[in-house]
């Protein structure tokens, strides 16, 4: 066994010896339930980059880590099991020929081919498999060194770096476009307008950074009565289920405590950002507004049944996720002749917004953590440092749930195939834990939604 096959191997003992392609023999029988298939011949040959760019996210990698991808192909017949649900692996696999079906638990499946709109996407990611493969066919499994989890982080690390928008990892029609070329010159230039906090949210935020009490804060919040209507109401809400309402500030932040109150007191001051003079515009910051509050809300209910991310830190995190959409319209307001309509800025809003957004969040004073996280809300692949559900795991999560039952579903992986779902413990790693969850939470949820908006 050569050293690349050697890789491979720590993920499936059971694995037989490479073979030549032709050398082509049936599978044994396996007698254990619990282990996997071995593949009938295993191919260190490499594949052409032009198959390899098929695959996300091998494709957005430059052509010199692609070239140096470590890879293997493997051959299995019809109901070998290729891997396992909570299976430990340092591989990503993906299906080049045949159909497969993936069973997430005991009672879901689904089926997979080769001409599947999803099948460029990898049939796992992250340290685990998010559930069972068995080839339903004869199938022929691209198999990835984990050394393309590492490649993908060190991307997302140098994105994070990276202040500015990287015209290199944008598509040329993006780049191309008259709007693009000025709002990168405002960029680059530092001319954009960026929104800044309410007074009474940025006081607060700097008050607790000083460690100042509750009567203190109190003081503070008690400058705005809206805001007070707001936290009491929040404290009182379906969110915390409280048994005995409280009617004051001063009891609702004793409920909630100073770092949730912060964090409260933030997401509702959030929502005057969302505004602009012109009409079409302004109605695209509502429904950003909404879009938001509603990935917040999930993304508080996730956190807090998952138990690791604090639920107040989870319902910041989801509601600035976009949040760099609005320096884009605010600017697209400015300069008018430089788009034609509004379809033109939704086909450039997801490109430009996670270095705008990330640019508001450094503006506005907040952490590195939550400043990097529209730079990944909506990379599905992306895998964070702990081995733990971190906040931009649940943020992930509960973007992509926010995407269920609309147009933007279409050719969104699978959710057991992406590394935050795979850190999902305490035997919730299934498919219908987290609408299960969501299910059960869509009065609060509701409730939550109404009381911000």
């Amino acid at each position: 066994m050569n050293w690349l096959s050697k890789i491979f191997s720590q993920d499936a003992k059971n694995e037989a010896p490479a073979k030549k392609n032709s050398d082509v023999t049936p599978a044994k029988p396996n007698n254990n339930p619990a282990a996997c298939s071995k593949p009938v011949s295993s191919s260190t040959e490499k594949q052409s980059q032009a198959i390899l760019k098929k695959f996300a996210p091998i494709r957005d990698l430059d052509d010199e880590s692609i070239n140096h991808l470590a890879h293997i192909t493997l051959t299995y017949t019809a109901e070998s099991v290729i891997f396992r649900l909570g299976q430990k692996t340092g591989s990503v696999f993906y299906l080049l020929k045949g159909c497969i079906e993936l069973r997430p638990d005991c009672d879901n499946s689904y089926i997979l081919s080769d001409d599947s709109m999803l099948a460029h996407l990898p049939l796992n990611s992250g340290k685990i498999c998010g559930a069972t493969a068995v080839a339903k066919t004869d199938v022929v499994i691209l198999s990835i060194a984990g050394e393309l989890t590492q490649l993908w982080a060190d991307k997302s690390h140098d994105n994070d770096m990276q202040n500015g928008l990287n015209p290199g990892n944008l598509p040329a029609h993006i780049t191309g476009s008259r709007f693009f070329l000025s709002f990168a010159k405002a960029y680059k230039e530092d001319k954009l307008s960026l929104p800044s906090l309410p007074h009474v949210a940025f006081k607060l935020k700097e008050a607790i950074s000083k460690d100042v009490g509750i009567n203190e804060a109190v003081k503070i919040i008690q400058i705005d009565a809206p805001i007070v209507a707001k936290l009491i109401q929040v404290a009182n809400s379906a969110l915390y289920a409280s048994a005995a309402p409280t009617a004051n500030c001063h009891d609702a932040v004793t409920r909630l405590g100073l770092n949730a109150t912060r964090n409260l007191v933030m997401s509702i001051s959030l929502k005057h950002l969302f505004h602009c003079n012109d009409p079409g515009l302004m109605k695209k910051m509502q429904s950003l507004w909404k879009q938001s509050l509603y990935v917040s809300c999930l993304s508080f209910v996730l956190a807090e049944e998952c138990g690791v991310v604090k639920p107040e830190d989870a319902l910041l995190a989801g509601l600035i996720c976009d949040i760099g959409a609005i320096p884009i319209l605010h600017f697209a307001g400015q300069h008018p002749d430089d788009y034609t309509d509004l379809d033109e800025l939704e086909t450039v809003l997801p490109f430009l917004s996670p270095a705008s957004g990330s640019l508001v969040l450094r503006n506005l004073g907040f952490s590195e953590e939550l400043s990097n996280i529209p730079k990944h809300a909506n990379d599905w692949f992306h895998e964070s440092s702990s081995d733990q559900l971190s906040l931009i795991d649940v943020v992930i999560l509960a973007k992509l749930h926010s995407y269920i039952g609309t147009p933007k579903a279409k050719g969104l992986p699978y959710i057991n195939t992406i590394p935050a779902y795979t850190k999902l413990k305490n035997g919730k790693l299934n498919p219908d834990f987290s609408l299960d969850v969501l299910h059960k939470a869509h009065q609060r949820i509701n409730a939550a939604m109404s009381i911000f908006s």
